[in-house]
């Protein structure tokens, strides 16, 4: 008998849990319409940054997705999580401060910038790769232009997007080393600034500055959230015979 559960895959939702966050709030009705509009199933575990410290924290799992709602209790959970999608190749989203995130871990221990800090966590860093925003995007929306060829675009269908942000931390600094050592920055908004990154050669690694979960009321997810569906669903049909 076919076991039909490899079908579900399993998503590790790595933040702080919290009512007060709306990104958090979301996520249980994005699931649901991701499952009946679109028949990707996610069987979905909160993961607080704490526990996100263990190293096997987010193994086995064939999604992450780091929400918002920085300044984590655990920035080193964030970024154990994080490096452990980026190394062993599970689909990985991150989100306003998942992005931020991202980026922190990439340039800590793909580029071996190990002072590079973020400002919200440490704000007398020597160092900030993260640092306050000349303006706030806090309940803002604005446009962000999308690289051709790049898997923001191929996901978001357009070269050019009008997305909502809740943040006030943006990368500021060492963008030309997060580059030579591969990672690639395929949105900008209208005045340059970074906004989406992804490294090429992974299943699926992207991060936004801004807040897709927030898109509309949540009942059709954004195209990055069912993309990050897609990518998990891939990924367990790709372990199945392995788990069967």
């Amino acid at each position: 008998m076919t076991n039909t559960a490899v079908h579900t895959a399993t998503l590790a939702l790595v933040a702080d849990r919290s009512p007060n966050v709306v990104s958090h709030t979301r996520v249980p009705r994005l699931l649901d319409a991701l499952a009946a509009r679109d028949r990707l199933v996610l069987d979905a575990y909160w993961i607080p940054s704490e526990d996100a410290v263990a190293p096997d924290a987010v193994r086995g799992f064939d999604a992450v997705w780091v929400l918002p709602g920085s300044p984590y209790r655990s920035e080193t959970g964030v970024l154990t999580a994080v490096r452990t999608a980026r190394e062993e190749g599970i689909p990985f989203l991150g989100t306003c401060g998942g992005f931020q995130h991202a980026l922190l871990e990439y340039a800590r221990n793909v580029c071996g910038l190990t002072r590079a800090a973020h400002a919200e966590n440490d704000p007398d860093a020597e160092d900030p790769l993260i640092e306050a925003l000349a303006c706030s995007l806090v309940g803002h929306e604005a446009a962000v232009r999308i690289e051709p060829g790049s898997l923001a675009e191929s996901v978001i269908g357009s070269g050019r997007t009008v997305e909502r942000y809740f943040c006030a931390y943006g990368p500021s600094r060492h963008l030309d080393t997060l580059r030579a050592h591969g990672l690639c920055f395929s949105g900008q908004d209208e005045d340059g600034h970074v906004r989406v990154a992804e490294l090429p050669g992974h299943p699926f690694f992207l991060a936004t500055l801004f807040q897709p979960e927030l898109a509309g009321d949540g009942s059709h997810p954004h195209p990055v959230v069912r993309a990050l569906a897609r990518a998990a669903t891939e990924h367990a049909a790709a372990r199945a015979p392995q788990l069967s």
